[in-house]
């Protein structure tokens, strides 16, 4: 679960960079935090999150 947390946190800021540099609307940021917020409750939650860990797992072991 720790992967999940940080990539929130990872997310946010990125969107919080993106607002900032204007480079995108509050209201496209807005539509995009409810689409996962609802993508999440959707059956195609446990495979997106079997994509996150799988390219989390790839980007841990390019260092090694």
């Amino acid at each position: 679960m720790s992967v999940s947390f940080s990539l929130v946190l990872l997310l946010g800021v990125a969107v919080l960079a993106a607002l900032k540099m204007r480079s995108v609307t509050v209201g496209a940021a807005v539509v995009a935090a409810l689409f996962g917020f609802y993508l999440a409750g959707t059956d195609a939650a446990p495979t997106v999150n079997q994509l996150v860990v799988a390219l989390a797992d790839a980007a841990r072991d390019i260092g090694t």
